[in-house]
């Protein structure tokens, strides 16, 4: 089968298609044939070797020679204990937690890394889904149930996660501002945004707004910023953006938190949470939820779409068909 394989870190150039074994599931797993996939920070990251953690026990080498978190796509097999799938189901899942390999013509996984795709999506959109809209629903469950008074900032609202995030907050009818740069915010407007701001022109934590939940894929303000623009009781959730910030929060920001009523945190993300899944699904099939593809590219063409990703000049997901 056809991979997109690198084995340095570096700039896309390290990739390159390479014809591989075709892998065979085990007792517990399905062999899923892949019609799409999608660009995710993770795998930007893993292809660059940077922030330097990223090459933790993989200091030299790659880890992994086959990235792609995101997966869309019809199972073709199955191991002799999955009951939960047959072939030529549709499914959607992430593939993180399990050896990446998503830009590929075949991948194999744990059965529960996948959940039947919605029939409302295409693959084209259903492969935008998996990662973003998993973190997007850890983020806003993270904190006290939204309703109409909720008010709530997504930073970064014009990204995979951030259109999300945007939707999934108006699903509760909660007032909804979205930040980004200023060519982003006709896109955040069209996932649903009441309000949006060009971070090149207002900072949202010297404005003097107060919501009940920030979430924030940038995250590089201090705790003291985030909790001044937090109403009392609410909470920014920290989910991209600054290792160095993010690791800073998850070591002091309970203890400072556990001192004030407006809570800054990083939510501990679980990959394919059954009950995170259930719900976004839910809001997919009802419509409340679309999926925001900027671009679509075929996996020949995979480095040119991580060049356009790098320049981060998308709104939504860069889909990427096998």
């Amino acid at each position: 089968m056809k991979a997109i394989v690198y084995d340095d870190y570096g700039p896309p150039d390290m990739l390159r298609s390479e014809d591989v074994p075709r892998p065979t599931p085990g007792d517990g797993e399905v062999l899923v044939k892949v019609h799409t996939t999608s660009i995710n920070d993770y795998d930007w990251h893993l292809l660059a070797g940077t922030p330097f953690i990223n090459r933790i026990g993989a200091l030299r080498k790659p880890k992994y020679h086959v990235l792609g978190s995101d997966v869309a796509g019809t199972v073709t097999s199955v191991g002799a204990r999955v009951t939960r799938f047959a072939p030529g189901d549709e499914v959607y899942g992430d593939m993180s937690s399990s050896g990446f390999g998503a830009f590929a013509e075949y991948v194999t996984a744990p059965a529960d890394t996948f959940a039947r795709k919605p029939e409302s999506l295409t693959f084209e959109q259903a492969a935008a889904v998996p990662q973003a809209g998993g973190l997007a629903v850890m983020a806003i469950r993270s904190a006290k149930p939204l309703d109409a008074e909720s008010r709530v900032l997504v930073n970064g609202a014009g990204g995979g996660v951030g259109t999300f995030a945007v939707q999934i907050a108006k699903s509760f009818g909660a007032e909804v501002t979205g930040v980004d740069l200023g060519r982003k915010l006709d896109g955040i407007r069209s996932v649903g945004a009441d309000h949006v701001v060009d971070y090149t022109e207002r900072d949202f934590a010297e404005s003097g707004e107060a919501y009940d939940l920030i979430v924030d894929t940038a995250s590089h303000r201090s705790m003291r910023a985030y909790r001044r623009s937090l109403r009392p009781g609410g909470k920014a959730a920290l989910i991209g953006g600054s290792i160095p910030r993010l690791l800073l929060v998850m070591a002091g920001g309970r203890l400072v938190s556990s001192y004030h009523d407006r809570k800054v945190s990083v939510p501990m993300w679980k990959t394919n949470n059954d009950a995170d899944v259930t719900f976004l699904t839910r809001l997919l099939e009802d419509g409340s939820v679309v999926p925001l593809v900027d671009s679509v590219y075929p996996l020949s063409d995979l480095a040119d779409a991580f060049r356009y990703y790098s320049g981060q000049h998308h709104t939504g997901k860069i889909v990427i068909t096998v």
